[in-house]
């Protein structure tokens, strides 16, 4: 296993309290800033990071970078980065099941799989009526141990973050029981469905249209009280021109904490979205950001996963269970 130290950590070389990269949008957003709170870049170094995941038991972070095959770990004393996992899996998303296990959407496999507490991999799912799924992108469980995950073709219309196949089922929001192993397609009736996560209290559940037209959107479902069933689709968040959301986190208050922007300094970084859909502060990056996690002894940093490095920031809120 090869160690790292943090490449270039800091990225500014004299932050500035309160720190310019965070804008309030409007002032709901005041009380989740903390004024002595810089954002921190932690590691850079990666093709196109993704699926930040918090250890708290052993005070270290997991992300994938997909391009380059591998899963990385930061570890919170240390700062040192190793990489967990290399194999041929392309991993992408990742978060961790209710008995603490984790689960990642892979690329190359096709598949979403648990990793066991001896290491062992299980395959949760990797087919829909037997035919290959897509490329399974992100993933988040419910309190209830059931597995929800998107499956859009991304992965495999190349061979750069997987390898290129032919599309061979609809793309699709599933959802896999956690008892019974048993397989739900929840929608196919997203285009391009990405990033995804629940309310603190389950009643909705977001997910990112990447493929929407004329512009990107987060769309909200409302969650059946059996939980097995969505409906009453709807358009939460309208990106508008140029605007990409992709991976997502609720804190505990119902606020939407986005990853976000295409390659310009004006929309690169997070987006934070109040419950009503109204966006609320924005934290700017250099780099676009895919997807963020909450962390920490108290769930109160945010990680972000962005193009080739790690971020870091601490906010006054925490990350609502479950992502």
């Amino acid at each position: 296993m090869t160690t790292e130290h943090p490449t270039s950590a800091g990225w500014r070389d004299f932050p500035r309290y309160p720190d310019p990269a965070i804008e309030t949008l409007d002032p709901r957003f005041e009380p989740y800033r903390i004024f002595s709170a810089a954002v921190e870049r932690l590691y850079t170094g990666c093709r196109w990071s993704e699926g930040a995941v918090w250890f708290g038991d052993g005070r270290y972070l997991l992300w994938s970078d997909i391009p380059n095959n591998r899963i990385l770990k930061w570890e919170e004393e240390t700062g040192a980065v190793s990489t967990f996992r290399k194999t041929g899996a392309f991993a992408n998303g990742n978060t961790r099941d209710r008995q603490g296990r984790l689960i990642t959407c892979e690329h190359g496999g096709r598949r979403v799989t648990r990793t066991e507490y001896d290491g062992a991999i299980t395959v949760l799912m990797d087919q829909w009526q037997g035919k290959p799924l897509n490329s399974p992108n992100d993933v988040v469980v419910k309190s209830d141990g059931s597995i929800w995950f998107t499956d859009p073709p991304f992965g495999i219309l190349g061979n750069y973050e997987g390898y290129k196949a032919e599309s061979e089922v609809p793309q699709a929001v599933y959802r896999i029981d956690g008892d019974s192993g048993e397989v739900t397609v929840m929608t196919d009736d997203v285009l391009g469905p990405n990033g995804l996560c629940f309310s603190p209290d389950e009643t909705i559940l977001y997910v990112v249209e990447s493929r929407g037209v004329p512009h990107r959107k987060i769309l909200a479902f409302d969650v059946a009280a059996n939980g097995r069933q969505i409906n009453n689709k709807r358009v939460q968040i309208d990106a508008g021109p140029g605007g990409t959301p992709d991976g997502m986190r609720c804190d505990v208050d119902g606020n939407l904490w986005c990853g976000w922007g295409m390659g310009t300094a004006a929309l690169d970084g997070v987006l934070v979205f109040a419950p009503d859909g109204a966006a609320i502060g924005r934290i700017a990056l250099p780099e676009r950001c895919a997807n963020v996690c909450f962390g920490g002894p108290k769930r109160n940093r945010l990680f972000m996963a962005a193009s080739q490095s790690l971020y870091a920031l601490y906010v006054n809120t925490q990350g609502a269970p479950g992502g």
